[in-house]
């Protein structure tokens, strides 16, 4: 049996392009791992694998006029936004025709056109810019939402509940997202909270809080839309924590001696893919063959992608200091 809840009714047109997402975000993964093993990709590098259903779930709830503001952990809430495989793998190259001209890197994924304002390297830094742009929204009388998407981590730092309170007292279109797979780093999060019910502390600033199987799809759809519809309805800010895993180590550099096999293996029991082809296939909705069409679809816009930052452009030296300001130059 599927063990997805129910909650939501879909087609067989919108489970396929929901389960060809989620494929993406695995396959530019475990693409990207191979890249950076053979040192295509510089710097650090965080991989999404095991959270796709977050991403895939809760962004297409959004309105195309609506922001997100997202972490370093970003790769896959920037491919549900409709960023193009190509253009991120450039970035992450360091090459010109990336989002963020080559400049960002894996941490700082960019696109304006998208309302995607990055992919933020500092832990908890973008609750501060979502509170900042949902006041700019609501004081302009548009008619957008934030959406803000943070770790678990982030709720061990001051700008978590100045963030909160301020959105709270303003009742400011912001939806806060919490992606909690247990780990800031390598710290399980009650070892460094005294309170680890995360909804909890969200709460007590007098907001809505749910928490969300983040392993289910259908569950983070329901619940993110729901949120949506409140925050639009001008109730304010609202709160969702999604529980999920991270499947591989917090980044590449991650020797990850924090935890054991055991634990990763039972969370992989729940591989947030499998469920969801198994809910299909259960459900009438796909079949084997319509499977092996997703992934060969993804398999050409993958090989694409690297080719797209393989053929890319280096910017220019000239351009070195274009951008950069200094006291002389203003």
């Amino acid at each position: 049996m599927p063990d997805l809840k129910k909650t939501d009714q879909i087609t067989a047109q919108e489970g396929l392009g929901l389960l060809k997402t989620m494929l993406l975000i695995r396959r530019f993964e475990e693409q990207s791992a191979e890249q950076y093993s053979k040192g295509k990709i510089q710097g650090f590098l965080h991989l999404y694998i095991g959270e796709e259903a977050v991403a895939v779930g809760a962004i297409p709830c959004l309105k195309s006029e609506d922001a997100i503001i997202s972490t370093y952990r970003e790769h896959g809430h920037a491919l549900a936004r409709g960023i193009s495989a190509g253009a991120i793998m450039a970035e992450m190259f360091g090459k010109a025709n990336g989002c963020s001209r080559g400049r960002g890197g894996s941490m700082h994924i960019f696109d304006a056109s998208k309302r995607f304002f990055g992919g933020n390297a500092i832990v908890a830094g973008g609750l501060p810019l979502a509170v900042g742009m949902a006041l700019a929204d609501k004081m302009q009388r548009n008619d957008h939402v934030t959406m803000c998407i943070f770790g678990d981590g982030a709720v061990a730092e001051g700008e978590f509940h100045e963030s909160l309170n301020l959105a709270a007292l303003w009742k400011l279109p912001v939806l806060f997202l919490c992606e909690n797979n247990d780990y800031a780093m390598g710290t399980h999060l009650v070892r460094h909270q005294a309170q680890a019910d995360i909804a909890a502390k969200a709460k007590s600033y007098g907001m809505p809080a749910e928490v969300i199987d983040g392993m289910d799809i259908l569950a983070v759809r329901t619940g993110t839309q729901s949120a949506l519809d409140s925050i639009r309805s001008g109730e304010g800010p609202c709160f969702l924590e999604m529980r999920t895993y991270r499947f591989r180590a917090h980044s590449m550099y991650d020797a990850e001696l924090y935890r054991n096999k055991n634990e990763v293996e039972v969370w992989k029991q729940r591989d947030p893919i499998q469920l969801f082809i198994t809910y299909l296939t259960s459900a009438g909705l796909m079949n084997a063959q319509d499977l092996q069409l997703l992934e060969d679809r993804v398999a050409e816009e993958i090989r694409q992608a690297i080719e797209t930052a393989e053929t890319g452009p280096w910017e220019p030296i000239e351009d070195l200091l274009k951008d950069v300001h200094t006291p002389e130059s203003i």
